[in-house]
């Protein structure tokens, strides 16, 4: 009976601290939007803040907004992600500083450029990685085979499992998996995420390679996997990598993915994710560009720190605004979750959506900075065995 009471004082609590936009989309939650010729059988609820009421949209409206570059949510399917965590412990503690130094010198000098540049190369081949389209479907079934093709050739011994993550689209997820060997800790991974769809602003079946937007954060997290599975990755928790479909729409795969996470109980230490590491811009130096609004705060400083061990390239602290990439949908999950792109957000690349996101303005040595920045994150929250070192 007391646990009842309490429970019921937590939910009138929860209640009390609804934003203020609760009530109104409760009332307004049916209400359409306007037929702009368009057709009106794709209407997605989507949120471009968090203290916003959601709104339903057409597909012509959201490519408005995209062109606008009004980043939202879409979040018709996943409008409860992060509520079953609400009433969680909390979340556990991170280490300090970096304690790894050796094991990272055993894969670090197995980062090549030349291995990114031949993957990206391929990768934006693809006439788009558009999530609904063809090509977006066969761009997802060539990374799996990349990734597939290092498991069953590698000579090295790790435990580790592929596997397909599907959507109501065409373009599925793919999660590959270190096991840890810790087995009270197998329930506590340790995730690195990049999205492999792109998208051209101006209508999704336009030519969109993508290099940068997010085929260099995928073929920076595909090199990171490549070098621990060629030495072999023993970590003392499971350390898992995602490349997500249909970021470009609403976050859509990355939150499916952290859905059923949430909703099976997984209790992830930490997520970081790669979208866009190839870019330098003019403005200002070649930096790491890491994230401080919308994310984690004592993840996000301890990537600083790893960014500073393991980097050759300074740190600078910038923002992008709600809903910029896939961490979001893991922090809405209620997990830990950072974020760290090619530089200062104002200095970003221009040509992303649009057909001239191409390897010309890549640049690859840069790609490696967050290829070791990876790595490092990979390699010391994988063997962090909790507490604080």
């Amino acid at each position: 009976m007391k646990f009842q009471s309490l429970m019921l004082i937590s939910l009138a609590s929860v209640a009390l601290a609804s934003p203020a936009w609760w009530e109104q989309w409760t009332v307004n939650r049916h209400k359409t939007v306007a037929d702009n010729g368009y057709g009106n059988d794709d209407r997605r609820l989507v949120q471009t803040a968090a203290d916003q009421a959601p709104f339903w949209t057409t597909e012509h409206e959201r490519l408005l907004m995209f062109r606008k570059k009004i980043k939202f949510m879409d979040i018709t399917d996943h409008q409860d992600l992060g509520t079953s965590r609400l009433f969680t412990m909390g979340k556990k503690p991170l280490p300090k500083e970096a304690v790894h130094q050796e094991e990272f010198a055993k894969y670090v000098d197995h980062l090549s450029t030349a291995n990114m540049e031949v993957a990206l190369t391929k990768f934006t081949e693809f006439h788009t990685r558009y999530y609904k389209s063809e090509t977006g479907f066969q761009s997802a079934k060539w990374l799996y085979k990349q990734i597939s093709d290092l498991i069953e050739e590698t000579d090295a011994d790790s435990d580790v499992s592929l596997r397909k993550f599907d959507h109501d689209w065409k373009q599925f997820s793919i999660i590959a998996r270190f096991e840890g060997k810790n087995e009270s800790l197998s329930n506590e991974p340790v995730i690195v995420g990049a999205h492999q769809d792109s998208v051209n602003m101006w209508l999704p079946m336009l030519r969109s390679p993508g290099a940068d937007d997010d085929g260099s954060g995928t073929v920076t997290t595909l090199e990171v996997f490549r070098a621990l599975i060629n030495i072999g990755f023993h970590p003392a928790r499971p350390v898992e990598f995602h490349w997500y479909s249909a970021e470009e729409a609403g976050l859509l795969g990355s939150q499916a993915v952290a859905k059923s996470y949430e909703k099976k109980g997984v209790d992830v230490l930490a997520m970081i994710q790669n979208d866009m590491t190839g870019y330098v811009g003019s403005k200002f130096a070649e930096s790491y560009g890491i994230v401080v609004d919308h994310v984690d705060p004592e993840l996000t400083q301890l990537v600083s720190v790893y960014a500073k061990e393991y980097g050759d390239i300074p740190v600078r602290e910038t923002k992008c605004g709600y809903a910029c990439s896939d961490h979001a949908s893991w922090a809405k999950a209620g997990y830990r979750s950072a974020f760290a792109i090619e530089g200062e957000f104002s200095d970003n690349s221009p040509y992303i959506h649009t057909a001239n996101d191409d390897l010309s303005h890549i640049n690859f040595d840069h790609m490696l900075q967050f290829a070791k920045l990876t790595l490092g994150f990979t390699v010391e929250l994988g063997h962090f065995k909790g507490g604080e070192n």
